[in-house]
C-alpha cells in the first residue's frame, strides 16, 4: 500500500469519527471494515487516525485561527476530516515534509470534495505552515 493509500484509509477513518466520536480507533476500524469503506488498514493509516482523534481538539483550534469567519461546526464534513488529518501529520510526523502533507491533503479534497474545497483546504495549510504554529 503506498503512503497516499495509507493516507487515503486513515482519512476514511477519521471522517467515520466525526459522526462516532466515542467509538475507539479499533472500533471505527471494525465498523468500517465491516461496511467495506476500507479493507485493512495499515500501521500508518492507523497511526494517524489515531493521532487526529487524539489531537482533535488542537486541531479544531488550528482550523478555527486559520478559516477566518469559519467555525469548525459550519465546515463541510469531509473537509473538516481533511483538515484535520492533514495538521496532525504536520505537527505530529515529523518525518513527513509538510509540503506533502499539504499537497496530499489537496488531492483528497479534490477526490472527495470540490475545487473550491481544495483550494480553501490549500489555503488554511499554508497560513498554517507560514504562521511556524506548524512546529
Amino acid at each position: 500500500m503506498t503512503r497516499s493509500e495509507a493516507r487515503e484509509q486513515a482519512f476514511v477513518l477519521v471522517f467515520e469519527n466525526i459522526f462516532n466520536p466515542e467509538l475507539s480507533i479499533d472500533q471505527i476500524v471494525e465498523a468500517a471494515g465491516e461496511s467495506e469503506d476500507i479493507q485493512h488498514p495499515d500501521a500508518f493509516s492507523r497511526e494517524l487516525a489515531a493521532a487526529v482523534i487524539e489531537h482533535r481538539d488542537e486541531a479544531d483550534a488550528v482550523i478555527e485561527k486559520f478559516a477566518r469567519g469559519w467555525k469548525v461546526t459550519r465546515l463541510a464534513k469531509v473537509s473538516l476530516a481533511i483538515l484535520r488529518l492533514a495538521i496532525c501529520e504536520i505537527r505530529y510526523f515529523e518525518d513527513i515534509p509538510a509540503a506533502a502533507s499539504v499537497n496530499e491533503a489537496v488531492e483528497l479534497a479534490k477526490k472527495y470534495a470540490t475545487e473550491k474545497d481544495a483550494s480553501y483546504i490549500n489555503g488554511i495549510l499554508g497560513s498554517f505552515i507560514r504562521s511556524g504554529d506548524a512546529q
